[in-house]
């Protein structure tokens, strides 16, 4: 049995009915191929409302011009997020539209940031993507062995920090702020590593998991589905260590 702290990611998403995808069965490269062809979609997404954002006339940035992209691509991205991973079959339509939607997204978020720390959104893409190719070769070098313990850990830790986020969003909604989260002292700053640690560990889950479906014949389609997976821990790690640099900037 394995296991991996992505909800879109579950024990039995690779499982295979009697009949085998015509088209043929997943393979690690095949999702590569696709993950590769979401995380350009996810950026070239972003490109709108950050020229939106910051190729306005007038002198200011432009946050009212952004807004909807955000909040549209937020909550455009959590209900197509939840229809792919109840329908995985259309992931081949839908993880795209996915990527464009959190496109819109990390890109209205990512220029609010820029505006206000200069440089910041740069340092996020560049440690993002150092973080998934640094464990990648752990993981492949068998540096980092995932065993039970592991995912065991890892998942509790991922359930912990939803939950902190829940409370805090639903606390938010009465006027109650949850300490420390947003915090930019040592603490805050230490709860923000610890996140950023967990959500790429996710990483590493997720290459487990995608390895073990490739190797147990999954059907064809799941290979986006697998991809979307992974653009959803992607995601996640990018808006945490944008988060984490900004509590850094304001030391």
């Amino acid at each position: 049995m394995f296991r991996t702290a992505n909800p879109t990611l579950k024990d039995n998403t690779f499982k295979i009915g009697a009949a085998i995808d015509q088209a043929g069965t997943m393979t690690i490269s095949g999702t590569v191929n696709k993950t590769a062809t979401l995380i350009l979609i996810t950026m070239g997404a972003a490109l709108w409302p950050w020229q939106l954002y910051f190729g306005s006339i007038i002198e200011e940035p432009n946050v009212a011009a952004v807004y909807p992209y955000l909040i549209g691509g937020a909550i455009g991205g959590f209900i197509v997020g939840i229809i792919t991973a109840f329908k995985k079959k259309l992931a081949y339509i839908t993880a795209p539209i996915y990527a464009v939607l959190e496109g819109l997204f990390l890109g209205s978020i990512s220029a609010v940031f820029e505006s206000m720390y200069p440089g910041i959104a740069f340092q996020a893409i560049m440690l993002t993507f150092g973080v998934l190719f640094s464990l990648l070769m752990a993981y492949k070098s068998g540096l980092i062995k995932v065993t039970e313990n592991f995912r065991l850990g890892v998942v509790a830790a991922t359930g912990g920090i939803f939950l902190i986020y829940l409370m805090s969003f639903i606390g938010s909604l009465f006027g109650f702020n949850m300490p420390f989260i947003h915090d930019s002292g040592p603490i805050g700053i230490g709860v923000s590593v610890f996140i950023v640690i967990v959500a790429s560990l996710n990483l590493v889950l997720d290459f487990d998991f995608i390895e073990h479906g490739a190797e147990n014949g999954a059907p064809k389609y799941m290979e986006w589905y697998a991809a979307f997976g992974l653009l959803v821990t992607l995601v996640w790690l990018y808006i945490e260590i944008l988060r984490l640099l900004a509590k850094l900037r304001d030391r």
